[in-house]
């Protein structure tokens, strides 16, 4: 798993490569809620390159969503592959985060 970064005004953009599972979940996890605990508050999360997503996975967008709502924060994702989409459809995460096409409807829509 990759994650790059890149902070847009106020909106911090978040890309993950590759597989989210048990694997790699711990550390991105890790990762994200390091940053909204030191004051991040809307995060948009590009998943245009994530292969698989594990329901491992889809919890550290829950935990990262739950922490955000305390702090008035908001979680948008975008980009979603047709795999990484159904997972989403599946599991009943498409009704729970805005979901958005590309990145600048991302940043647009997270407020």
């Amino acid at each position: 798993m990759q994650i790059s970064e890149e902070k847009i005004g106020d909106v911090w953009t978040v890309g993950l490569q590759g597989r989210l599972d048990a694997a790699t979940s711990k550390s991105a996890e890790e990762f994200l809620l390091t940053r909204i605990d030191g004051g991040e508050r809307f995060l948009a999360l590009d998943l245009s390159r994530l292969d698989y997503i594990s329901s491992v996975g889809l919890r550290v967008f829950m935990m990262c969503a739950k922490r955000l709502k305390v702090a008035q924060g908001k979680l948008v994702v975008y980009g979603l592959t047709p795999p990484v989409r159904q997972v989403f459809e599946i599991a009943g995460f498409l009704t729970l985060f805005p979901v958005f096409a590309g990145r600048d409807e991302a940043v647009a829509g997270i407020k």
